[in-house]
């Protein structure tokens, strides 16, 4: 079993910022695997289907980002799911927009999103950290997280995500390194 994770925060005024990218991947990825339709449970909107041979559920927490762990904790524990096979997609001002890294473990970086999921489940599951770049000019980094994609960005930000999604049978197979080259390379 699997659990794909996409952090962002709910509220409609949130849709487009940079901070919700985890939620714009899984719904390209409900979509292209036909996944069943949202429904509200785990303090999230949860879909669940196969992709291979896997089981998976996929959820986009309703807890606002800094709440992220409550969702996830309470999901693993119901579904008896191993931090192992949790994957989380999420924003990340240090890498360059249009790109990707995808790892297991390691530290949250200042990402408050991935903070609150390792204080509930530890840090033993694997990220996939989708570049939104630093801000041009001195503007916070709070601030540019949350402000809107331009459009410029949502034509290239549609393109890796259609790229993530095209190689996302090698990230359920955990080949973490062969996925970012391979979305990063297309």
């Amino acid at each position: 079993m699997l659990l794909l994770v996409g952090l962002g925060n709910p509220s409609p005024n949130n849709e487009d910022n940079r901070h919700n990218i985890g939620f714009k991947v899984i719904d390209a990825i409900n979509q292209k695997f036909s996944l069943s339709k949202q429904k509200p449970k785990f303090k999230g909107l949860l879909t669940t289907g196969k992709i291979g041979d896997k089981k998976v559920y996929a959820i986009k927490p309703l807890t606002f980002m800094n709440n992220s762990g409550t969702c996830i904790r309470e999901l693993i524990e119901y579904f008896k799911i191993d931090p192992k096979n949790v994957i989380v997609f999420h924003d990340d001002l240090d890498i360059n927009f249009g790109k990707i890294k995808a790892k297991f473990g390691g530290s949250s970086a200042g990402h408050n999103g991935i903070a609150s999921i390792d204080k509930f489940i530890g840090k033993d599951y694997s990220r996939v950290r989708i570049g939104i770049g630093r801000p041009q000019n001195n503007d916070a980094a709070s601030d540019h997280v949350l402000d809107n994609f331009n459009d410029d960005e949502k034509t290239a930000l549609n393109n890796l995500i259609t790229n993530i999604t095209s190689s996302f049978t090698i990230l359920v197979d955990k080949k973490l390194d062969l996925f970012s080259s391979k979305v990063n390379n297309s």
